[in-house]
């Protein structure tokens, strides 16, 4: 087999690695995690990813020719260390360098918003309902905000290395104080926990974002449908800007807060009111690829090197 794709999806506490025969065939030939055990430091982080490729060779008698990295953060394109990610122990570290080093392969690296936008184009929900596609726009609403940027199926990094860092755009002063250091950040208003904390500020209860949306659903809770509410009236403005500015051919949401059923309708609405048009005629669609998309996000990194 001729240079099938290696992706590496680099999670907080999980590392998980997938080979595919090829861009047009992303039925894994294998597909294999280790734990990241991240407290232990940015060097053990980097010797794990190893010990999975060796194990990933190992195993399927394949030999990497490069390999696509998931990551929980960017690669600073002029500095060539790591910022924004969560996982602080890669902050300000040269992993691109590092993993080449420590594997002897080509690496590209690339967040893993832009790495499920990337999966969802060319092998789930967009290849299936708008193949034509040219700019597609990923959304991330779970525990964070974020979102990646494809474009004639590549990943559109930008000059900083944050295009589709979309949940740090400022949205309303509601939202509070967010870590960045800004005030009202879309990750404010419309991440899970933030939801969560909304309710808790309107009840005192600590409801988790579940127990939210199953009030709400019962229809018998008024602080879960102010929530709710509140939720899709501000998606839809903090996607009109998105909509204005890229004007997309498709935007996917992932995350847990993407399964509210009641974005794909009262959000929808919502955001047909905020666009600078006469109306919407972007598909706004639910991911197909599932916990594979991020890894398969990685192999597809892959293709372009």
């Amino acid at each position: 087999m001729s240079n099938p794709l290696w992706g590496i999806d680099l999670g907080g506490t999980k590392i998980e690695g997938v080979i595919l025969p090829s861009a047009n065939d992303a039925r894994p030939i294998l597909r294999t995690r280790i734990d990241t055990e991240a407290e232990k430091g940015y060097g053990h982080i980097v010797h794990q990813i190893k010990k999975l490729v060796d194990i990933m060779h190992e195993q399927s008698g394949l030999v990497a020719t490069r390999i696509g990295f998931g990551t929980p953060g960017e690669l600073d394109p002029s500095l060539q260390t790591m910022k924004n990610c969560n996982s602080t122990a890669l902050n300000g570290q040269p992993l691109k360098k590092d993993l080449e080093e420590a594997l002897k392969v080509p690496a590209i690296l690339a967040n893993d918003a832009n790495c499920f936008a990337l999966a969802e184009t060319h092998w789930g929900v967009v290849k299936q309902e708008v193949p034509d596609a040219h700019i597609v726009f990923g959304i991330i609403m779970g525990t964070g905000v974020g979102g990646g940027i494809v474009i004639d199926g590549q990943v559109w990094n930008g000059r900083h290395g944050i295009a589709g860092e979309w949940g740090h755009n400022f949205l309303d002063e509601s939202g509070g104080p967010c870590y960045c250091g800004k005030v009202g950040c879309v990750e404010k208003v419309l991440s899970g926990p933030a939801l969560q904390q909304y309710y808790t500020s309107i009840t005192g209860k600590h409801y988790t974002l579940k127990e939210i949306v199953a009030a709400f659903s019962a229809g018998n809770d008024p602080a879960a449908k102010q929530t709710i509410d509140r939720l899709n009236h501000f998606f839809g403005k903090a996607v009109s800007v998105i909509t204005n500015l890229l004007d997309p051919d498709a935007i996917i949401i992932g995350g847990g807060v993407g399964n509210i059923e009641t974005i794909y309708s009262t959000g929808v609405e919502s955001l047909k009111k905020h666009i600078f048009n006469n109306g919407l005629d972007v598909p706004v669609l639910k991911p197909t690829l599932g916990d594979s998309a991020g890894v398969f996000g990685a192999a597809a990194l892959a293709s372009s090197l």
